[in-house]
């Protein structure tokens, strides 16, 4: 749905409510029977009446966002405030609650909402959910309910929650999604139905795009069926960990002359890898998998301060969940836990991406990196002796594996 065919839609719904309608966006039935609304909340009490009638989601992802005292919220689409009000009480008064609509009409009701309930710690912002009118690392967590589904394009919209969340934030969503492609005829008697499955994304698709996005432990749980393989789902996911002033997100081709200059310094150390040169970016991209890549920026300058990155063990079948891994970090940046938050990154998006195995061949010299891996489930399985010789001296090299407790079990 085009976004001005949204904000119209929802616009009188909130004008509606304004006059002290109860609202729906679907048949009545499937309304109530399908938990959309309040149907899909526990405890409501304390919320006002207006906010009760003017509820539209299909879930409560208050619920699952693992909202803590003092933490900063982002509402993406808060409608008639509903999930920000709930939101605001979990935070605490040292907390705070942004609530972001297109809507005018809603933002009105939505403050209307927030004062009858004497909520102080929230704020109402005009905006779109495809370009949020905050800093970036300025949440905790970001939540939405039944909206992303509206948006016509998604990839903006998921990327835009990454960018604003703080490293270690976490993704908290209500929303439709289908359980794969649906032919035009069930899709249009679903959208009648329900009334927002136009837009909606496969939970493959939905998976895809987080990951694109940078977002780790992904987790798409469905809840209520609405028949026609349409279901109401809990989204969840995470922003990587890192220490502060940094961030950790998918590698990008801007990235190129530092990752390699980042590369060519480990190289130089000798405790790396039998390269003694770092390839060309297209040789370096040609021996990668296209995703599976990451970078730890400061988030001031910009500046690369290390990366990882996966390589395919073998093109078999059945070695399709077996990488083979590289991690690098600046050497003036080392010490500083950098390597380690990256790994354990790359370890969380390489379950959600069906990776159960993980390699490494590692200098027994290098003895930094062998106790990080190990210190992150690497096993060693044996020593490689004398497998290849470097500046003229033949090396060992210890053969790790670190497999998952959570993919291929």
């Amino acid at each position: 749905m085009a976004h001005d065919e949204v904000v119209k839609r929802y616009s009188g719904l909130a004008r509606a409510a304004l006059t002290g309608k109860v609202i729906v966006d679907c048949e009545a039935d499937d309304f109530d029977q399908g938990c959309f609304g309040t149907a899909g909340y526990g405890d409501t009490s304390g919320v006002p009446e207006g906010a009760l009638r003017a509820s539209l989601g299909c879930g409560d992802p208050v619920a699952v966002a693992e909202l803590r005292s003092g933490e900063t919220v982002l509402d993406l689409g808060s409608g008639g405030g509903i999930d920000v009000l709930l939101s605001a009480r979990r935070v605490g008064p040292c907390g705070k609650v942004y609530g972001l609509d297109a809507s005018p009409d809603m933002l009105e009701l939505a403050r209307a909402n927030a004062a009858q309930a004497g909520a102080t710690n929230v704020e109402f912002l005009h905006g779109t959910i495809e370009a949020v009118p905050l800093p970036g690392h300025s949440v905790d967590a970001v939540i939405s309910n039944c909206v992303i589904n509206l948006s016509d394009d998604k990839p903006a919209v998921l990327a835009e929650a990454f960018r604003v969340l703080r490293p270690g934030g976490r993704f908290g969503v209500s929303d439709v999604v289908t359980d794969g492609p649906v032919d035009p005829v069930r899709r249009a008697a679903a959208e009648q139905r329900v009334g927002c499955v136009a837009g909606s994304l496969t939970i493959d698709e939905y998976r895809d795009l987080l990951r694109a996005a940078g977002f780790v432990g992904i987790s798409i749980r469905r809840t209520a069926d609405h028949g026609d393989g349409v279901h109401s789902a809990i989204v969840q996911a995470r922003k990587p960990s890192i220490g502060p002033g940094l961030e950790i997100r998918p590698m990008r081709e801007v990235d190129a002359a530092q990752v390699l200059a980042i590369y060519q310094a480990g190289l130089d150390t000798g405790q790396a890898s039998f390269e003694t040169v770092a390839p060309s970016w297209e040789g370096f991209t040609a021996g990668r998998l296209p995703h599976l890549r990451y970078v730890a920026v400061d988030t001031e300058t910009n500046e690369v301060v290390g990366w990882a990155a996966a390589s395919l063990v073998s093109t078999r079948p059945a070695y399709a969940g077996v990488i083979e891994h590289s991690v690098y970090v600046h050497p003036g940046c080392q010490a500083h836990g950098i390597g380690r938050a990256l790994l354990t990154a790359f370890i969380a998006a390489g379950e959600d991406a069906g990776i159960w195995t993980i390699q490494t061949g590692i200098f027994p010299e290098n003895t930094a990196s062998l106790t990080l891996h190990q210190a992150l489930g690497f096993r060693v399985l044996g020593t490689r002796e004398r497998v290849g010789c470097h500046h003229g001296v033949w090396r060992d090299v210890l053969l790790m594996e670190r497999r998952s407790t959570v993919v291929g079990t």
